[in-house]
């Protein structure tokens, strides 16, 4: 009754935007500090400002992907090139991880003063999932999944963590490679067949599907449904809940 094909032992779920509604707070770090990067440099080269689309450039460029790849993505999208610098440049670096490393102070900040609680739906069918013995685990590119996760109280419903450190530690390729639903797998000793994956990315979604996964859930916040489909997704929702209201009729 969980709206899911039979054969499927195991869920795969990303964590912002399917579990937490926390994209919304990577969304507007995101944009505070391209913003500074972006009026910074337009004011050096007298060239015109043109702010970071916190909807379109965040969809396309760096939803779902680890840190300095969506830097380095949505960089060259305005044709820009930086350093790529090391992991523990500081936030005041002109580099493709000191950008990374900037976003995630205003991020933090931002964590720290509004909290963050799981979605209602998601958290219904998180226990839903436990309580028939399915498989669990969390795959977020975010290095700040550990925190997130203890924050929303669902630690506990979380059998395994694959996260922007784990991709780090080991080599772990962005999405939309399936590297980190992989890896996921593999931990909860599940064959990717007979896995599901949650994703409201657009290269999550095709994360899921390039990995030959059994199922893919888009889960659709933004009005992206078409999107969603035509990336790979099996079936979309608006929230993890419908999937128990679908099951059930």
């Amino acid at each position: 009754m969980l709206g899911l094909p039979d054969h499927i032992k195991a869920c795969l779920f990303d964590l912002d935007g399917v579990l937490t509604p926390t994209a919304e707070v990577h969304k507007a770090a995101w944009k505070a500090t391209f913003d500074a990067f972006l009026r910074d440099r337009a004011e050096r080269s007298d060239e015109p400002f043109a702010p970071f689309d916190i909807e379109g450039d965040y969809n396309v460029y760096v939803d779902g992907k680890q840190r300095a790849d969506g830097v380095r993505s949505f960089l060259a999208s305005r044709g820009i090139t930086l350093p790529e610098g090391t992991h523990d440049d500081p936030g005041t670096a002109d580099t493709v991880n000191g950008l990374g490393n900037r976003k995630n102070v205003v991020l933090l900040e931002r964590l720290r003063e509004v909290g963050v609680s799981p979605y209602p739906g998601s958290l219904t069918y998180l226990r839903a999932t436990a309580d028939a013995g399915l498989r669990r685990a969390v795959v977020s590119a975010s290095a700040n999944c550990r925190e997130v996760v203890a924050a929303a109280g669902i630690a506990d419903l979380l059998e395994v963590r694959v996260d922007g450190l784990t991709a780090r530690e080991e080599g772990l390729r962005s999405k939309p490679q399936p590297d980190a639903f992989l890896a996921a797998a593999e931990r909860l000793g599940v064959a990717p067949g007979e896995a599901a994956v949650f994703e409201d990315a657009l290269a999550g979604v095709e994360a899921g599907r390039a990995g030959d996964f059994g199922f893919v859930v888009g889960v659709d916040r933004v009005g992206q449904a078409g999107a969603l489909r035509e990336h790979g997704a099996d079936i979309v929702v608006a929230d993890l809940g419908d999937l128990l209201v679908e099951a059930a009729r």
